[in-house]
């Protein structure tokens, strides 16, 4: 399975079935290349590079942001930036046919170097740090794998056949959806980021809405569960230390970095993708959002 998850709405835009269980990544190239619009922003980790691909994204005025190979054989054109612990340049990498210009972006983390490709060479439409942002919430993908399998019952099928696998996946990725919609609408009663809510405890707190529905207590679910958010464990408590992606791009770069959705805002072209709340700590506005995906399978 191959799904092509919204960054901003973190719900799925496409998924792919594949009955080969041994099919590797790179098979869901062309299905990806042709969902994809033009002035997308596509996120996306090793088991899908390909420089082909990469070609062809730039071509279709897609950018990418993905994770440089430690092998990766390059040819410096010029550096952008370079200090102690963040590296930017201008690099050849491919050849013949798929020789192409890309940037390298290197972030020196707890002594390791983490390596970057882009196809935005515009260090000021795409700085280092939003780079390096925008590539940690890459993230998102695994946690909703992690809720299908997990919490929606997806790691184990209920039938042999293909249609039945099938209706399985639909069903499941569209109580994802529902699922997602429902704590967002929790977030907005709280005034809350949805990074701040566990989508999982929204999940396992409809139980306790359901006996107080039966008992005539409660009949508004986002209501029910924004009143007793805290006591159900549906507000995330703070960690001391915050170990996700931003906090690293925050650790290791020069400048702070800004909320996914003021990135996309001020750096890549409109497209429409409907009216919808954006999610995020950029605010709860109603507003007309851009495509940035991020990309994964799973057997």
């Amino acid at each position: 399975m191959t799904a092509l998850l919204d960054l901003c709405s973190r719900l799925p835009r496409r998924l792919w079935y594949e009955p080969d269980a041994a099919a590797h990544d790179q098979r869901a190239w062309p299905d990806i290349l042709a969902a994809l619009p033009a002035g997308a922003l596509l996120v996306f980790d090793l088991g899908y590079i390909n420089f082909t691909r990469f070609a062809q994204l730039t071509l279709a005025h897609v950018t990418f942001v993905t994770r440089a190979k430690s092998n990766l054989a390059y040819e410096v054109i010029r550096v952008l930036r370079q200090s102690s612990q963040v590296q930017d340049a201008l690099v050849w990498i491919g050849r013949g046919e798929e020789r192409q210009q890309v940037r390298l972006i290197s972030v020196l983390y707890q002594g390791t170097w983490q390596r970057y490709l882009t196809n935005e060479v515009d260090p000021l439409r795409l700085p280092p740090q939003y780079a390096v942002a925008l590539y940690g919430q890459r993230w998102r993908i695994e946690d909703g794998y992690n809720v299908v399998k997990r919490l929606l019952g997806l790691a184990y099928f209920w039938v042999g056949s293909t249609n039945g696998v099938q209706l399985q996946l639909w069903a499941t990725w569209l109580l994802y959806a529902v699922l997602g919609d429902l704590t967002d609408a929790v977030a907005q009663e709280l005034d809350q980021p949805f990074a701040a809510l566990s989508l999982e405890m929204v999940y396992r707190s409809l139980y306790f809405f359901t006996g107080a529905y039966q008992r005539g207590e409660a009949t508004d679910v986002v209501a029910y569960l924004a009143a007793d958010a805290v006591d159900l464990g549906i507000v995330k408590r703070k960690r001391q230390r915050d170990p996700t992606p931003a906090r690293f791009a925050q650790l290791c770069l020069t400048f702070a970095s800004t909320a996914i959705g003021l990135i996309l805002q001020r750096y890549f072209a409109r497209i429409t993708c409907g009216d919808r709340q954006t999610r995020g700590q950029a605010g709860r506005q109603t507003e007309r959002s851009h495509a940035c995906f991020r990309v994964a399978s799973a057997a």
